[in-house]
């Protein structure tokens, strides 16, 4: 919403105060105010000039030579405009004259002649283009004939003013209109409102003599006057009116449609003329449209309707699309010389749906989605009628063809001072209370203790006791609140022991190098169960968005695979990707169990010292690196098994196993997957987190830096090509007892030296005695159990 200051004024008295201060109480008492805008433009020493003669440049066809009156002399200017002539009055910047952006005008020669200044534009004087009037959009601006010839343009035509652009809220509807305004800035200075006046005389004969009105959709317009003008004259409105307009961001017209503008900004009460002669059947008639019916309306777009589309016509066609746009068949015209002024109240969803319908938005109907003030519709009439009466001579016919079934009555709210405070958290006195209710033109009464309010009609957003509480709130002043804290028990804020080891699991994957993804939670039905460590029934949405995103997913994997393959095809030839996430398993109810995942992606590179010649890809190795890295991170045992899962390697996937549970899978994808998804070699892994972090550790001990040296023996074993090194580390480790602190595999061996389906795998174990330095005679004797272990397990001491 635009404000002119200048406008505001007669309605309500500012005080004095500076523009940017009155914009500074209104965004404190809940109004936002966007921008302080100046009208002027800082520009200096433009006239009025009356242009005495206009002859063409000897040297170019597109330029004129004008001997143009600016009060104290008459001076050649030289003007581009297609639309000069002579007798014309235009403004005109003086030499030594500034305009917006900085342009200074001096004396010049163009082709030859001299210029002493400049013949303007609207758009030169800061206005935008599109709220120029058409018949000027592509010349200078011609002002009316009565302008005084040498006069200051910026005061006499309204363009010393500052304009308030306000920010507003959907619930602030009032204040779409300078009147809305007018009673909020009264509120905050504790000023009344001067309301303007409808004063005009009416012809002998009555407004029903000439039109008749049905409505046939009461439940959609319940209120709608008609006001019937005649022997009016269209034709430009005066200079006050087109800046009143411009300022509130409103192109002019005529006269007549430029009044019932002026009235919708003023009043925030939308209206229509429609030419009366058009109309043809002297009838308006609200209804429904018919489906398929078709209307042209005023931007000459064809428009088919639908029946729930509420239309005005004249009985048998259609002639405006109600509270949205008129149609071009009973547009007011040069010739128009009868009118009817309508001014209706619509049911706002029925605007809203007709709106977004066909696209349409305008003034009228953004204020009919909102709400209008019911008790606005017949004064906004009027005040129409006495504008047109007074601008284009019109005649008013006595009466008004009225319809009228709408409640117009207060909305009673009861409210206690003690509720007021309880929610604001202060003391504000019952004196000042009734006072900000008065300054808010709210009648009020104390009955039984409590405030009862007569809420007028144009404030249609206060309904509640928590409404008036934000009114008193923000009137008393935001900043008069005080800080308190809440009574009650309090805890230190913190991160949960969850929380927290989510946090680290986040630290240690991007210290190991891989970046954080955030993949959508649906996916296809067909990706649903894909590397899903728990299948259950698929959860389809009722209305989805598209068939990819129409199941919650049961598994991380496939969106971040869909990530890798993104990058990849981008010439990111090495990615590692992580994602920690929600899962969505369906239980034996109605509601769903939702598990925290963690998901890995890697493909490509490891390592690349391209200096030292040293590079190494991602394998299996790698990611279960990580793994065991984050189990030690976390402080839990994590074991490996032989898995399978489709679209993972038969022979490159392993189960990650915790307390004797599977809480995850890793391994390669499948090269028929890698192929399809086209990628390289790719590893994956997914994992119950939430499993993960909520096993219970032992507390982290310290034990002090070993004061004895351990003992290290080394043992090869000829295995089955099928045994797995993990279950023969195990064997190890129980044998071991408490001396054995360490066992790791360092030789793998599988060539031409041993027997078809054996392999060679070799473990170093480390024997520590904290209390003592061990001797060979006790190694020897832990590991003569060890060897023993092992035979017994099928294992063989490579010779």
């Amino acid at each position: 919403m635009l404000v002119s200051i200048k406008w505001l004024k007669e309605y309500v008295d500012t005080q004095g105060l500076a523009p940017a201060d009155l914009g500074e109480k209104i965004t404190r008492s809940g109004i936002e105010v966007d921008a302080v805008i100046d009208r002027s433009h800082g520009m200096t020493n433009v006239v009025v000039g009356y242009v005495e003669s206009c002859t063409k440049h000897p040297e170019a066809d597109k330029l004129s030579i004008c001997q143009v009156n600016v009060g104290e002399e008459t001076t050649q200017i030289i003007c581009g405009a297609p639309n000069i002539a002579a007798g014309q009055n235009v403004i005109v910047a003086r030499p030594g004259s500034k305009l917006p952006g900085g342009i200074k005008i001096k004396k010049a020669k163009l082709r030859g002649e001299e210029s002493n200044g400049m013949i303007c534009s609207l758009q030169e004087l800061g206005i935008e283009g599109k709220l120029v009037p058409k018949a000027y959009a592509e010349g200078i601006y011609v002002l009316p004939e009565d302008a005084e010839v040498g006069s200051d343009v910026l005061t006499n035509f309204d363009l010393d003013d500052t304009v308030l652009e306000l920010g507003l809220t959907p619930n602030r509807a009032d204040a779409m209109s300078m009147l809305g305004v007018a009673y909020e800035v009264g509120a905050i200075l504790s000023e009344d409102v001067k309301l303007p006046e409808a004063t005009y005389t009416e012809a002998a004969e009555s407004a029903d003599s000439m039109l008749t009105l049905n409505i046939d959709a009461p439940e959609a317009n319940p209120l709608y006057v008609a006001k019937v003008i005649r022997n009016i004259e269209v034709k430009e409105s005066p200079m006050w009116l087109q800046q009143r307009l411009m300022a509130a961001g409103v192109r002019p017209h005529n006269n007549v449609v430029d009044v019932t503008n002026y009235v919708l900004m003023e009043y925030g009460q939308p209206l229509h003329a429609f030419d009366y002669d058009s109309l043809k059947t002297g009838n308006i008639t609200v209804r429904h449209a018919k489906e398929g019916e078709k209307i042209t309306t005023l931007d000459d777009a064809e428009r088919t309707l639908s029946a729930h589309n509420l239309v005005i016509t004249n009985g048998e066609e259609p002639v405006a699309l109600a509270g949205v746009m008129g149609g071009a068949n009973s547009e007011v015209s040069d010739s128009t010389t009868t009118i009817v002024i309508e001014s209706a109240y619509f049911a706002s969803g029925s605007i809203r749906q007709t709106s977004k319908d066909h696209g349409l938005r305008s003034d009228a109907s953004s204020r009919y989605e909102k709400g209008v003030d019911p008790n606005r519709v017949i004064p906004a009439a009027e005040r129409a009628a006495s504008l047109i009466a007074e601008l284009a001579g019109g005649e008013v016919l006595a009466g008004s063809v009225m319809f009228d079934q709408l409640d117009k009555e207060e909305k009673i709210v009861k409210v206690s001072p003690d509720f007021i405070n309880a929610r604001l958290g202060m003391k504000i006195s019952f004196e000042d209370m009734m006072r900000i209710l008065e300054r808010l033109k709210f009648n009020t009464e104390a009955v039984n203790g409590q405030l009862v309010i007569s809420v007028p009609t144009r404030r249609q957003d206060i309904q509640i006791e928590e409404d008036v509480v934000e009114e008193i709130a923000r009137l008393y002043g935001y900043d008069e609140i005080p800080s308190t804290l809440p009574e009650t028990e309090t805890a230190p804020g913190g991160l949960t022991p969850y929380q927290q080891k989510r946090r680290i699991v986040r630290n240690y994957l991007e210290g190991a190098g891989l970046l954080q993804a955030v993949t959508y939670s649906l996916t296809s039905e067909a990706s649903a169960h894909k590397f899903a460590l728990t299948e259950t029934e698929m959860t389809r949405l009722l209305m989805p968005m598209s068939e990819e995103r129409s199941t919650l997913r049961q598994s991380l994997l496939p969106h971040l695979l869909e990530s890798v393959s993104y990058n990849t095809a981008r010439r990111s030839d090495s990615v590692a990707l992580y994602e920690i996430g929600a899962v969505f398993l369906k239980n034996d109810g109605e509601l769903l169990d939702e598990e925290e995942h963690l998901a890995i992606a890697m493909t490509g590179l490891w390592l690349d010292n391209s200096w030292q010649g040293e590079k190494k890809a991602v394998d299996f190795f790698v990611l279960k690196g990580i793994v065991e890295g984050l189990g030690d991170k976390l402080g839990v045992e994590l074991e490996f098994e032989r898995g399978e899962m489709d679209g993972l390697h038969p022979g490159r996937t392993a189960f990650v196993m915790m307390n004797g549970n599977r809480v995850g899978i890793l391994g390669q994808l499948h090269p028929n997957e890698q192929k399809a998804r086209d990628l390289k070699e790719t590893l994956v892994l997914e994992m119950n987190l939430a499993a993960l972090l909520n096993e219970e550790v032992a507390p982290l001990l310290y034990t002090p830096v070993p004061r004895y040296p351990s003992i290290s023996r080394d043992i090869a074993l000829v295995l089955s090509k099928i045994v797995e090194a993990g279950s023969i580390e195990s064997v190890i480790r129980n044998a071991g007892g408490k001396l054995l602190k360490d066992v790791r595999v360092f030789d793998l061996y599988e060539g031409d030296k041993m027997e078809e389906g054996k392999k060679s795998v070799a473990f170093s174990l480390t024997y520590f005695d904290p209390e003592k330095t061990l001797t060979d005679e006790e190694v020897t004797q832990v590991h003569e159990k060890v060897r023993t272990a092992l035979a017994q397990a099928g294992a063989e001491l490579r010779s």
